[in-house]
């Protein structure tokens, strides 16, 4: 059993990943001047956070084992460092990472509800990753300046002083209650829809799409907790509250490589899916030799039939060499329901 999944572990994605985890671990120890700026009570996370590049790592280059996606990854990355492609196309990536990414409009069609909360869980997600992650690996930390101002240090750099009683502090230190709040909003309006759409209900799953949200809630309402806590509470509970924050803080970081939470690692590739369809379409269009209609662009279809023939896959289907990927999806239907049609003609005969 165990010689077995041994022989299943993919060893070049493995070492890949060890050698990015190990990488991290040093970056940690130089980004904290030799762990001077590290918080040991913070530990847990950033062992949590090791363990989750490892799994992430891991699971993306395997990811990009697979043909068809390394194929596109590499064209995708070509068409992106090309001269040519810049100098047409020099605001096209900027635009999508704007419009796909920080806008989140690909969601607007389907409904507004559901693109607040895409919107408000993508950058309530994003914006306390880069408050909490930089905090725990001891990259940012503050220090007290005289009696009334505050230093912010990026690694051993200071980069701001601010006096403290200004709004700007307070929403400095209270940033990531923000983001709780986005979260909060998000994944409320997620879970309604799956206990209220029908559509949804049909399709979801506990595991894959309970569990993500329930642990944002959870993460969110238990750092609101711990500012309540401080603020109002005089410290009663901070502890428990504390221990039960990081629980499931640790959680939902180790869930990251196995779950819903993987797409928001492959959403920023959809950058460059617009890149190569942009940039392929512009170099010319296939037709179908049946019907004569342009389809789809021409590097395309040579980087399908070229995936195929490094799957074993061969469509050709006459003498000249044309494969089945040459014509339209419409021609394709026909030619198939032909071929079908004479088979059982023949079946019969």
């Amino acid at each position: 059993m165990g010689s077995t999944a041994l022989r299943t572990i993919n060893w070049r994605s493995a070492i890949i990943a060890i050698m990015v985890t190990v990488v991290l671990a040093i970056l940690i120890y130089l980004g904290s001047a030799g762990l001077t700026y590290f918080d040991s009570a913070l530990i847990g996370y950033a062992t949590a956070s090791l363990f989750a590049v490892l799994g992430i790592t891991y699971r993306f280059v395997n990811w990009l084992d697979h043909p068809p996606t390394r194929r596109y990854w590499l064209r995708g990355w070509q068409l992106f460092l090309s001269w040519r492609t810049f100098r047409r196309y020099m605001t096209l990536v900027p635009r999508a990472w704007m419009t796909d990414l920080a806008l989140q409009d690909f969601i607007w069609p389907r409904g507004v509800d559901r693109w607040i909360m895409h919107f408000t869980i993508f950058w309530g997600v994003i914006l306390s990753s880069l408050i909490t992650f930089p905090l725990v690996f001891g990259w940012l930390h503050f220090e007290l300046v005289g009696q009334n101002d505050y230093q912010l240090f990026i690694t051993t750099f200071p980069v701001l002083t601010f006096p403290l009683g200004t709004i700007f502090a307070f929403s400095l230190f209270h940033a990531l209650d923000f983001t709780a709040v986005l979260v909060i909003v998000g994944a409320y309006i997620a879970l309604w829809r799956r206990w209220r759409d029908r559509a949804v209900i049909a399709g979801q799953e506990f595991g894959f799409d309970f569990v993500p949200l329930l642990l944002l809630l959870a993460i969110a309402l238990t750092g609101l907790l711990l500012t309540a806590s401080q603020l109002w509470w005089e410290g009663q509970f901070y502890w428990f509250i504390a221990l039960s924050h990081e629980a499931v803080v640790i959680l939902a970081i180790l869930y990251i490589p196995f779950g819903k939470f993987w797409h928001v690692l492959e959403r920023p590739a959809s950058v460059g899916i617009k890149l190569y369809r942009t940039v392929a379409g512009a170099l010319g269009m296939a037709r179908c030799p049946r019907c004569g209609r342009e389809f789809e662009p021409i590097l395309f279809v040579q980087d399908l039939k070229n995936t195929l023939r490094e799957l074993d896959q061969n469509y050709t289907m006459t003498p000249d060499g044309a494969w089945l990927q040459d014509y339209c999806p419409e021609c394709k239907r026909v030619l198939r329901n032909s071929t079908y049609f004479e088979r059982v003609e023949q079946g019969f005969l």
